[in-house]
């Protein structure tokens, strides 16, 4: 893991080192539709998990290599997590695990030029710090309970581990300035603390984003 940081870090510098006269800032934002995956060595408990709304936001650099491909990294505050539902015979129960994290996406970029419209694919890595979280539950003859989410590795003590790692995968359009896109985060990172009998919890986002290049003709 950390070889693995160390290169993507050298890659970065030598990349704005030789093209920092071309880059291009940006603004990003939009929708998010969060899930997770959940299992161990012996089953899968998400079969009630459904998609989560929310949203990202940030900023964005393009650096482009030539005029065909780009390397874009980013540094967005991203909602994940995922909503539970079951019902059965009077009995209702809602769970809603809301999480914040600062996402870092590193992707590389390719474009394909239509008349005055450009269409690109992304491709990348990308690591995700987790800042905080909560988990409200309704439960049929129970009040409302939250339970703030605990970061850490203590398998006893904690709830989810802060790092999250995996690849990002979109395509969109870009108009001038403007660019509108569809990406999914296939989080690869076991983010659960507990983690006894393959025990694992991962990411699953898909995004919708519009993004604003500044300075960009």
């Amino acid at each position: 893991m950390k070889n693995l940081m160390k290169l993507l870090i050298v890659v970065i510098l030598s990349i704005m080192a030789k093209k920092s006269f071309a880059q291009t800032f940006g603004v990003k934002a939009g929708l998010n539709l969060s899930n997770i995956v959940m299992k161990d060595n012996a089953d899968r408990y998400d079969d009630d998990f459904k998609m989560k709304p929310g949203f990202h936001l940030g900023v964005t650099a393009e650096f482009p290599i030539n005029e065909t491909f780009s390397f874009e990294p980013g540094l967005l505050l991203s909602t994940k997590g995922v909503k539970e539902t079951y019902s059965e015979s009077g009995y209702d129960y809602t769970s809603v695990t809301n999480l914040y994290y600062i996402d870092i996406p590193l992707t590389g970029k390719a474009y394909y030029k239509v008349g005055s419209v450009k269409i690109y694919g992304l491709f990348g890595p990308y690591l995700a710090i987790g800042l905080s979280g909560k988990a409200k539950t309704q439960e049929t003859g129970y009040p409302e309970d939250t339970h703030t989410i605990l970061w850490g590795k203590d398998s006893e003590n904690d709830d989810l581990k802060r790092l999250d790692l995996g690849l990002s995968f979109g395509a969109g359009v870009a108009l001038s300035s403007f660019e509108i896109g569809l990406s999914y985060n296939l989080g690869l990172n076991n983010i659960s603390a507990y983690t006894g009998d393959g025990f694992k919890i991962n990411n699953r986002v898909l995004g919708i984003s519009v993004g604003y290049k500044l300075g960009s003709k």
